[in-house]
């Protein structure tokens, strides 16, 4: 006389396999940041130069930075050559992360995935790169110059880089609004007309979104919030032209 399996362990399977597959792929993205940030390592204290760049330019020749701990000419270009190696990593942890949801989802959702997939982290880095190029020069000298003439410049290192990191992550996600606002839009939790009018209040979540992810002061507030609503402009305009793209469908479909 067979025995059947307990209905109980035969659902614990599936989710222990699932369970093990997705360590896996958190392992290999840990080793991935792992092998990058050893790579990096010792170009530590250039990469630190580099993003202090933006600064170093408008000091008077000769000015440098300081360290009011002991341990900081060592932490500060760690701490940022691993937050690189994360930022380099992206694309491949969230490969690794597709790789493990793609088998549940359909052909139409995986052909909508990859391109927004992509987008993200293109917006991601180009908000990232739009605040060193762009934010950095101009906050920058408008810091070095409202100050008054007497008070020389000297900036601890672990100080500068908490604030540019705090920069580019608010950036960087910041950049992420067009995908988020075509989200909204392909999901039907709302519309574009509806999001259309609700645009003074975009507005003004926009700078208060910026006075809490930016340093107090009205310039960076301004450099944040105004790309964050044109962006959102820009979600919406994808927004249009996928319900233009579906309406056409539609009735091409009526009339067949």
């Amino acid at each position: 006389m067979s025995k059947t399996g307990d209905p109980q362990e035969q659902n614990q399977a599936p989710l222990i396999e699932h369970l093990i597959e997705l360590r896996s792929r958190l392992m290999r993205a840990v080793v991935a940041i792992l092998v990058i940030f050893l790579g990096l390592y010792a170009f530590a204290n250039d990469i630190y130069s580099f993003v202090a760049q933006p600064l170093m330019a408008l000091l008077p020749e000769g000015s440098q930075m300081i360290a009011t701990e002991v341990a900081s000419p060592f932490l500060a270009p760690f701490k940022l050559t691993l937050v690189v190696a994360v930022f380099a990593a992206i694309p491949y942890v969230l490969h690794q992360a597709w790789a493990f949801v793609a088998p549940g989802l359909y052909d139409n959702e995986k052909a909508l995935a990859l391109p927004i997939l992509a987008s993200s982290i293109a917006l991601f880095y180009g908000g990232a790169a739009f605040a060193y190029y762009v934010v950095f020069p101009l906050l920058f000298q408008f810091f070095t110059q409202t100050g008054p003439e007497d008070v020389a410049i000297m900036t601890d290192i672990n100080q500068y880089l908490n604030f540019v990191l705090k920069l580019f992550f608010a950036f960087g996600v910041a950049f992420e609004i067009p995908i988020a606002t075509f989200l909204l839009i392909l999901s039907g939790a709302t519309t574009v007309e509806s999001l259309s009018k609700k645009r003074p209040y975009v507005v003004l979540g926009c700078f208060v979104i910026g006075m809490l992810l930016t340093p107090p002061d009205v310039v960076s507030q301004s450099l944040l919030a105004v790309p964050m609503y044109l962006l959102y402009e820009v979600g919406l305009l994808f927004g249009r032209l996928v319900r233009r793209k579906r309406d056409a469908q539609a009735v091409e479909e009526r009339d067949d």
